[in-house]
């Protein structure tokens, strides 16, 4: 029978040039080589090399030997690589999560360097956007299995009643001003103090800007706005610049951008609720049913439970 290794070494014969040239990229002697072709003759019932005592010449059959086997190999070794993604499918459970970007980029890292994730062999699959798009996602056929989101007051984001919602965490929101304005870091200032200040505001109309602007106004302060930004990256980088001020989430604060520092108006209070969004029902049940057949093998729904308590862990340590 042929085996793969003989088909190895004829391709290096016929690359290398002789038995001799070939027998050091093989780790084998001459002798060793010939015998192995010798073996691949026989099992082929074809000759494929003219040998005399200076030479062993290929034969035509030789070179159609070998342009069949570069495609033998290569399907073998393809054939190789698709057991092991099975076998790896088949010992781990696939989660896909949906997650909004301040918190990914706080959560993640902490994550794949946490020792309870990582012996759970959970792999996931993160899609990054607004709450309402994962809320979205979390809904459709073969979509999401869990949704990280935010909600700001009772308004603004609004999901199905079929889906799930876990508490995890409340992220406070932080005045950040230009250090070039003078003032200590974490200094007490009132609202006066601010009152004729530039501002950098959500856009008009997003349920974020709606609550900030009622916070505002509960202060009696009409700021003077500067610029309009949705996204927390931009709006410190604009901060940094000496643009103005804003008022960010913690979460955002995560790599926050030389030139800016928080500050604390003590009568201002007002946070966001990060939730977890799961489907009450499993909603990819053919999945699950075979992944329950395996028995070492976690559910879809087991598994975003694990991923659920570790994410309310990381998010309850200090500090943040």
């Amino acid at each position: 029978m042929i085996n793969p290794h003989q088909l190895r070494i004829l391709l290096e014969v016929l690359d290398a040039g002789s038995f001799a040239a070939a027998a050091p990229r093989l780790n084998l002697t001459a002798s060793a080589v010939s015998q192995q072709i010798s073996s691949l003759e026989r099992a082929s019932g074809v000759k494929l090399f003219e040998r005399s005592a200076r030479a062993a010449v290929p034969l035509p059959a030789a070179d159609a030997m070998a342009r069949h086997a570069r495609i033998v190999l290569t399907e073998l070794e393809s054939l190789v690589a698709a057991s092991s993604a099975a076998e790896r499918s088949s010992s781990h459970v696939e989660l896909r999560v949906g997650i909004f970007p301040s918190l990914a980029s706080h959560l993640i890292p902490r994550l794949m360097h946490d020792d309870a994730w990582l012996a759970s062999g959970i792999q996931l699959q993160l899609s990054v956007g607004e709450p309402a798009h994962s809320v979205r996602g979390l809904r459709s056929e073969n979509g999401l299995d869990v949704a990280l989101v935010f909600q700001v007051g009772q308004g603004g984001l609004a999901w199905p009643a079929a889906l799930k919602r876990t508490w995890l965490a409340e992220d406070p929101f932080v005045f950040v001003i230009p250090e070039a304005w003078g003032f200590e870091a974490n200094t007490a200032l009132s609202p006066a103090q601010l009152a004729d200040m530039p501002w950098i505001m959500h856009h008009p109309g997003a349920s974020d800007a709606v609550v900030i602007a009622n916070l505002f106004a509960s202060l009696g302060m009409q700021p003077r706005v500067v610029a309009y930004s949705d996204d927390f990256n931009s709006t410190l980088s604009l901060v940094a610049s000496g643009l103005g001020a804003a008022l960010v989430p913690k979460l955002a604060l995560t790599n926050i951008p030389y030139g800016t520092q928080s500050i604390n108006i003590p009568e201002a209070k007002l946070s966001r609720s990060v939730l977890a969004l799961t489907n009450k029902a499993p909603a990819r049940s053919a999945r699950d049913v075979h992944e329950n057949e395996r028995a070492s093998v976690p559910s879809v729904q087991n598994a975003a439970a694990v991923f659920v308590e570790r994410v309310s862990a990381l998010l309850a340590e200090a500090p943040r």
